[in-house]
């Protein structure tokens, strides 16, 4: 069952066209990556299902719902939450108060499960609670951002470089907890990263993105075995 699927998207910045007809879906369930160069259009298609920017061509479909056109606080409350690049959390608000602003989208009787629900996946956060979101490692504050995209109870989870800038080991761990949000807590994912290796290992199915275009698709498996993704994205260490 198709969850997500952009069907012939264009977005333009101006007039620079950062996608050029984008067709990709995520289904229910899966876990799904979208790896590409730095200036690909990555960043952009995740913005664009979330509305800012819009698409000026093509539709994206949630659940059937065509969404295109939809402000963010609206698309927000069908259940699509975004953990951005650069985790953009509020450097000076607590661990606590952080994890409120994600929560802010619904009914407040969940909030006390949903935060145990983020210190079960995250037990760091528990131990800073009331520590100012500013003055963790980014480790940490990555974990806060996808912590507070949680809490905002997503069907759909968008997560955008989640590794950048972040500890080979730390990565390991939240790797390893954004597999178990989609198989435990049954949130579909889609991700987008540059560390390809970590994403197509952990990915269901898995899309190349080359100037705004998408230029392969396959599983996981199938992405990592083919000569031409090594070629560009997984040669010389991963």
């Amino acid at each position: 069952m198709s969850m997500l699927k952009i069907e012939g998207v264009h977005t333009f910045y101006g007039n620079i066209e950062a996608l050029r007809g984008v067709d990709m879906e995520v289904n229910e369930g899966e876990i799904v990556t979208l790896i590409g160069a730095n200036g690909a259009g990555k960043t952009t298609l995740l913005m664009t299902c979330c509305g800012s920017p819009q698409a000026t061509k093509g539709r994206i479909l949630f659940e059937g719902q065509d969404i295109s056109r939809m402000p963010t606080h609206e698309i927000c409350h069908l259940g699509i939450q975004q953990s951005p690049e650069g985790r953009r959390i509020f450097p000076r608000m607590s661990v606590h108060e952080n994890l409120q602003m994600g929560a802010n989208t619904q009914d407040p009787k969940y909030f006390e499960d949903d935060l145990e629900m983020v210190f079960d996946l995250f037990p760091r956060l528990k131990e800073r609670i009331n520590q100012r979101a500013g003055t963790m490692s980014g480790g940490e504050q990555q974990m806060l951002a996808i912590g507070r995209a949680l809490m905002g109870r997503p069907r759909l989870l968008l997560l955008d470089e989640p590794s950048l800038g972040i500890a080979p080991l730390v990565v390991k761990q939240i790797f390893e907890t954004i597999k178990k949000i989609n198989s435990e807590k049954k949130v579909t994912v889609f991700l987008v990263e540059q560390n390809a290796f970590h994403a197509l290992k952990l990915a269901h199915r898995g899309y190349v993105m080359v100037n705004g275009n998408i230029t392969l698709s396959g599983t996981g498996a199938e992405l990592l075995a083919n000569p031409e993704v090594r070629a560009a994205y997984l040669e010389g260490g991963h």
